[in-house]
């Protein structure tokens, strides 16, 4: 599984990378997480509001801090 957050280096993005890390360490999967800061990158995934999270190239959520648990719900899909 790979995952990859989207963001400029805001606060909110950096917040939902660690929530990213303790929600796949809670769920016991292996997963690649990236941070990725290219606007370049971001645009490609259409994203307009950051933060962004990906799952194996799926835009799953942008524009908000998730919650671990809620994380958690888009990891085991």
């Amino acid at each position: 599984m790979k995952i990859e957050v989207l963001g400029t280096g805001c606060a909110k993005c950096t917040q939902l990378e660690a929530v990213v890390k303790q929600a796949v360490a809670k769920s016991g999967k292996f997963a690649q997480i990236e941070k990725v800061d290219d606007i370049m990158k971001i645009m490609e995934y259409q994203v307009v509001s950051t933060p962004g999270l990906v799952i194996d190239g799926k835009v799953v959520s942008t524009g908000k801090l998730l919650s671990v648990d809620e994380v958690l719900t888009l990891i085991n899909v």
